[in-house]
């Protein structure tokens, strides 16, 4: 998995799993690696998922319920204390086919400006240049809708999800909201996403949860485009008996 990387192939995603197949991939995540900067982190040779999302969006709550795990992406009590880049990953049978990347939350006070400003462009160059990067979750609390670094971070990746990058709003918290509210929610941030997908989320409830599963699992087997076979050369043309004769 640490051979030299390179961006995935492009392919249409494959029709969704069953739930529990999906639930039982998502389960599989084991702790891979740490990173402070962004060339520490190694080289990766399948698809990799980011989730991103302000401090105290949900964004740990998120991943370690999609994972079954209580303690695999770690919640600091203190938001935007966390500053490192935590790798996961996925697969069956010790076959990797996938990776999370947990990266630290944006956007709280707790921290100095000094480390807002440089794990702001750890962020940004990870989300720009990051080589494999497949897609992205963008964790948000409905309650306060897109945030004015949501919306930045939706400009920064604007072009590679136009390039084919995958993107997912997933609105957090869900079940602080009516079902009304929820509605129009969803209404509004799908305006807002771009062309991502949005989806409702809760941790408590575990509503979302199995479509945010299967949707992940969809981008990360997706169906690549049939290679055409090469052409086979014509085969020769026999002689014919007058051919062979000597002149």
């Amino acid at each position: 998995m640490t051979t030299p990387s390179s961006a995935p192939v492009a392919g249409s995603l494959p029709p969704a799993p069953d739930a529990k197949i999906a639930m039982g991939w998502m389960h599989t995540a084991k702790f891979l690696t740490t990173a402070a900067q962004l060339h520490h982190l190694p080289p990766i040779d399948v698809p990799e998922i980011a989730f991103v999302g302000r401090s105290n969006a949900g964004k740990s709550t998120c991943i370690n319920t999609l994972t079954q795990q209580k303690q695999l992406a770690f919640a600091s009590k203190k938001p935007g204390r966390t500053q490192h880049i935590n790798l996961f990953s996925l697969g069956k049978q010790g076959v990797t086919d996938a990776v999370l990347a947990d990266l630290p939350g944006y956007g709280y006070a707790a921290v100095s400006r000094s480390d807002k400003v440089r794990w702001q462009q750890v962020m940004v160059n990870y989300l720009v240049s990051r080589p494999g990067l497949t897609g992205i979750v963008l964790l948000c609390d409905p309650r306060l809708g897109l945030t004015e670094l949501d919306e930045a971070l939706l400009e920064v990746v604007r072009p590679r999800v136009e390039e084919g990058l995958k993107f997912l709003i997933v609105l957090t918290k869900a079940d602080k909201l009516t079902r009304a509210e929820q509605a129009k929610v969803l209404s509004i941030t799908r305006l807002q996403a771009g062309g991502g997908e949005v989806k409702m989320f809760s941790a408590l409830k575990k509503q979302g949860v199995d479509e945010v599963a299967q949707l992940l699992w969809q981008w990360a087997h997706p169906v690549l485009p049939a290679t055409a076979a090469p052409e086979a050369a014509p085969e020769p043309t026999p002689e014919t008996p007058e051919d062979s004769q000597p002149n």
